[in-house]
């Protein structure tokens, strides 16, 4: 992705609403009443609950999911100390973190104090209004003490997340890297280069985990800190090695571990070399580690590498642990942030690594398989499935360790709760994007004189998730986007009906003529339809020309579809395609089908659609649990629609016993677990938490998601669809920049995966 310029930054943070955040109301203000409630008369009452009860304020305030972002600005980013207010957009983008990750509300503090017993005080007095605090860029040493001062004096989780954030992360990273090379923590011999606040909880952490103090020797810019030193202060005093070594290159020989916390380039290739049999590097310098990645991978073929940066193998990014910790402490209203919830956390992060890597996280790498190794020693900061498990192993060791105030019981209910904070907004287009970006595509706009398509191609371009390639007349097309101001420079535009694409459309009418002759489709035909742009899109995606195609702005979705099953045509096994919409609601995240392509579907076009749908819900990293929709339950109807469905169900249920799938049932027994338990307690989704719909008809289907739509409900991506053989995507008529955008994300992700299949089929074949 482009590096953003210094305009555009500005732009981001001022156009419309400045700043990042907002605060949203949660209950009706709409009535008198309402209004009496949230504040006189009727807020008297929560008031007085909590004057008895002070830890009734988790029941009527928000207090139990908001978390202070605090800092006085002493130690912003890489700019150093540039003051409260100045640090104020960072504060505020980490609570845009707190929220898109884990769910949680933030207010950000910046205190304009530098005196760290001040700076307490004024902590402490605003601590009541919070379920947890996060101190952020306080500058070495005063953070230490306003640390440890504010959690022996108050009783809700806190972390400076400078320290410890990269102390878990990086502990995680330490502990299956050690595993790959066959060593063990109490026996490695670690350098720490560095002894600020990160340091100094890095090597705390790795003490806790198992490593010994005798076999840590930690350099500040002095060099190493030894015993014979007189400069020492409290901090780095207990970290002083007894050994008679003074620089760096001298603790780095024959060291096991090196982990970078300084400057970038103090590490040479000649100390790498000089490190013992399968070393292990943590370069985490910012911006650039201590050592390039070129230097280090040069130096040694036996090394383990890390880094803070996104573009190299395991990334250390703080990321992947504070929000899940924050999470798992808010949901058991943990009283701190303890040694066993940082150690469980290192614990739950090093294991997920071990784990089959979803498809949808897999695709952000090129589709290359990832699995644990010298590559893969850390999750990736996309990994969805982060948030349901690293907040549960926070949460059980708060509670195992009696930091807890309230015990989970249910945790399957829990994890329920997690997984419906995984909305789109939130994450999952998020990593849609992420991952287009690692492995950008060519995707074909087919109705590229739609201002619409224009604008998209351009945002698309800018965005890093693709090379737009626009079909039209360049000169049309010129024309339109320098009335609007679209920049399309770097897009390339394909006329054709220009002369010199002559030889492409006889080659493609050729290609397309010779897979449709038994149809009864001739040259001349084939070669008219060459003129047509989605036959031509088409047919150069189907060549390799392209990779997807987005089309369906202004035209009919069926005569689309035709030109679809003609180019590219149906999967194998499958006689029917579909089309899904991603739902992102306040309740969780809703997969529907078929809302696009099949009118009166028959019971086995409905078999073929829900196979299909339960595939594309697993791609997403969600498990389905399928609803089919009807206006009756269960038999109660045996004629017509309702019997039709009944039939499918039977058939899902013999033909793939594993598919957690149910019906026919109305939307309301769909959606409301405990009422569809109640009644009809046989029911293959008991006490399941249903995520995706599939409706008997179009008709429904599509007014379903159009009413949630308009009705401001839910935020939405589609249609997506499901069961061509190559990505060739139709969207709504008239859709919104952002709906073309939000769907070619969606192409390349798609063409990433059919990349790999095509791969492996090759592969297969020699």
């Amino acid at each position: 992705m482009a590096k953003a310029t210094k305009n555009e930054a500005l732009l981001y943070h001022s156009q419309g609403k400045p700043g990042k955040i907002e605060v949203v109301p949660t209950k009706p203000y709409s009535t008198q009443h309402d209004l009496g409630l949230a504040y006189s008369p009727g807020v008297a009452e929560p008031c007085l609950e909590i004057e008895k009860d002070p830890n009734a304020a988790y029941e009527y305030t928000a207090k139990g999911n908001l978390v202070a972002v605090i800092s006085n600005g002493t130690a912003v980013l890489g700019l150093g100390d540039i003051g409260a207010m100045a640090g104020k957009p960072v504060m505020e983008g980490k609570g845009l973190l707190f929220k898109i990750f884990a769910g949680i509300d933030v207010f950000d503090i910046e205190v304009n104090e530098k005196d760290p017993e001040k700076f307490i005080q004024v902590v402490k007095a605003i601590a009541p209004t919070f379920g947890g605090i996060n101190l952020e860029d306080i500058k070495a040493p005063e953070c230490f003490e306003i640390e440890e001062r504010l959690k022996a004096e108050l009783d809700i989780p806190l972390m400076h997340d400078d320290q410890h954030g990269t102390a878990i992360i990086s502990s995680a990273g330490l502990l299956n890297a050690l595993e790959l090379v066959g060593k063990k923590i109490e026996e490695v011999k670690i350098v720490v280069n560095g002894a600020g606040a990160a340091a100094s909880s890095c090597t705390k952490l790795y003490m806790a985990l198992g490593a010994r103090l005798e076999n840590i020797v930690m350099v500040d810019s002095k060099g190493v800190i030894n015993t014979q030193r007189t400069d020492l202060n409290a901090r780095k005093l207990p970290f002083a090695t007894q050994r008679t070594i003074t620089t760096l290159a001298e603790a780095v020989a024959g060291a096991d571990v090196f982990l970078g916390l300084s400057v970038a380039g103090i590490l040479t290739k000649e100390m790498v070399q000089s490190m013992n049999q399968n070393p292990i590097v943590f370069g985490l310098a910012n911006p650039n580690p201590e050592i390039s990645y070129e230097d280090a991978m040069s130096a040694r073929e036996d090394l383990i590498f890390a880094t803070g940066r996104s573009d190299y193998p395991n990334q250390i990014n703080n990321v992947l642990g504070f929000p899940y910790i924050f999470r798992g402490a808010l949901d058991v209203r943990a009283t701190c942030i303890n040694e066993e919830m940082k150690v469980a956390a290192v614990k739950a992060i090093a294991d997920l690594t071990k784990k089959l890597v979803p498809d949808v996280v897999n695709a952000a790498y090129n589709l290359k398989r990832l699995s644990f190794g010298r590559d893969y020693i850390i999750p990736k900061p996309l990994d969805p499935r982060l948030l349901t498990i690293v907040a549960p192993a926070v949460a059980k060791a708060a509670i195992d360790s009696g930091a807890a105030r309230i015990t989970i019981t249910d945790w399957e209910a829990y994890n329920d709760k997690l997984q419906a904070l995984m909305g789109i907004d939130n994450k999952m287009l998020r990593r849609f994007y992420e991952t287009a970006r690692t492995n950008p595509k060519r995707v074909v706009f087919s109705e590229s004189n739609h201002i619409n398509m224009l604008r998209a191609a351009e945002s698309a371009l800018a965005e890093g998730i693709c090379y737009p390639i626009l079909l039209g007349n360049e000169e049309k097309i010129a024309s339109i986007a320098a009335e609007n101001q679209i920049d399309l420079t770097g897009i390339e535009i394909v006329n054709l009906r220009h002369d010199r694409e002559e030889a492409r459309r006889i080659s493609f009418a050729t290609k397309l003529t010779k897979k449709r002759s038994r149809e009864g489709m001739t040259f001349e035909e084939a070669y008219e339809k060459m003129y047509e742009r989605n036959y031509f899109g088409m047919m150069m995606v189907e060549t390799g020309d392209a990779d997807a195609l987005i089309t369906g702005v202004y035209t009919k979705y069926a005569d689309t579809m035709q030109a679809a099953k003609e180019v590219i045509g149906i999967r194998d096994g499958l006689k029917h395609i579909g089309a899904m919409h991603i739902m992102n609601t306040k309740k969780g995240t809703f997969f529907l089908a078929d809302t696009l392509f099949n009118r009166h579907p028959t019971t086995e076009t409905l078999i073929d659609v829900a196979k299909l749908t339960y595939g594309a819900v697993k791609f997403f990293n969600f498990e389905p649990v399928m609803a089919m929709l009807s206006y009756s339950n269960f038999g109660s109807d045996k004629q017509g629609s309702p019997a039709s469905v009944h039939e499918v169900v039977s058939t899902l249920h013999t033909q793939y016993p594993d598919m957690l799938v149910d019906g026919e049932m109305q939307v309301t027994f769909a959606l409301n677990k405990d009422l569809r338990d109640a009644k009809y307690p046989f029911s293959k989704l008991a006490g399941k938490n249903v995520n995706t719909l599939i409706f008997p008809n179009l008709n429904s289907a599509n007014m379903a998601y159009k009413m949630l739509l308009e009705m401001g409900l839910a935020e939405t991506i589609g249609p997506i669809q499901m069961g061509l053989n190559k990505p060739i995507h139709i969207l709504d008529v008239e859709s919104s920049v952002r709906d073309i955008v939000n769907m070619t994300a969606i192409a390349v992700l798609d063409a990433m995966v059919q990349e790999q299949i095509d791969v492996n089929k090759h592969l297969q074949e020699v």
